[in-house]
């Protein structure tokens, strides 16, 4: 969940890599070492057609597997853990060992357990804790069960590359802006093409954008543009404009 202007950010964390926890069920019992092997063949980039029931196109795509981990196996069911490319379906991949081994699976239990930065064991809350702090809140005037639950919206980039930009160039990125070499004061490495946050120098989220050139050009550029805004986070007007006005809009 996301309050004001922070749900602007809400797609970056939703197509973001995600890890989960999976109970794959054998239709046969095989070899621990075969179906370890066989889990080792889908990492990595992958062929995968979205299942009959999904929301998406059932086209041909490439999803990228990162790590699947086997945690324990009974010869009918197997605990996996696995890290993925956002998009990718686990009751896929739990079909697709299955024709691997020659036996058939199928997904029989998942939870998810991470999503971008956020995991389930960390920053996470039921809602009957909000309710609970947002009661005290209303009724008490303590904000301190809030303060808990409620994170600041940078939490939500800190897994993608930062651009922090000039004092002088905030407020134009907060009119929707493209950002310019000049008004860059540090960047981490990034590739062409990658999504990347821009933040003031006191480290506020200003807003994120698409990368046009990668970080290794950006050390040789003095003019040009370097970040194309996509969503703006910050209001105009927090930090003092630099922008020069014309005598016709003075007139």
């Amino acid at each position: 969940m996301a309050l004001a202007s922070a749900t602007k950010v809400l797609g970056n964390i939703i197509h973001s890599s995600k890890t989960y926890v999976c109970v794959m069920q054998l239709h046969s019992p095989v070899a621990e070492s075969d179906l370890a092997r066989v889990l080792k063949m889908l990492e990595g980039p992958i062929y995968q057609r979205p299942p009959l029931r999904s929301s998406v196109k059932r086209a041909v795509r490439v999803k990228h597997v990162n790590k699947i981990d086997l945690l324990e196996y009974t010869g009918k069911y197997a605990l996996l853990v696995i890290d993925s490319e956002a998009g990718t379906y686990m009751r896929k991949i739990c079909h697709d060992a299955g024709l691997l081994l020659g036996v058939g699976a199928h997904m029989r239990e998942l939870r998810r357990i991470r999503t971008g930065p956020f995991t389930e064991d960390r920053e996470l809350h039921h809602l009957q804790e909000v309710s609970e702090a947002l009661y005290r809140y209303r009724e008490e005037g303590e904000d301190d069960m809030l303060r808990e639950i409620i994170l600041p919206v940078e939490y939500a980039v800190c897994h993608i590359p930062k651009i922090t930009i000039r004092d002088s160039a905030v407020d134009s990125i907060a009119h929707g802006a493209d950002l310019a070499a000049p008004g860059i004061a540090a960047f981490q490495p990034f590739e062409k093409g990658e999504t990347v946050a821009l933040l003031t120098l006191k480290g506020e989220l200003v807003g994120i954008g698409k990368a046009l050139v990668n970080s290794v050009d950006l050390k040789v550029m003095e003019k040009g543009l370097v970040v194309k805004s996509r969503r703006v986070v910050m209001k105009p007007k927090v930090y003092p404009s630099v922008w020069k006005k014309s005598e016709t809009l003075n007139n």
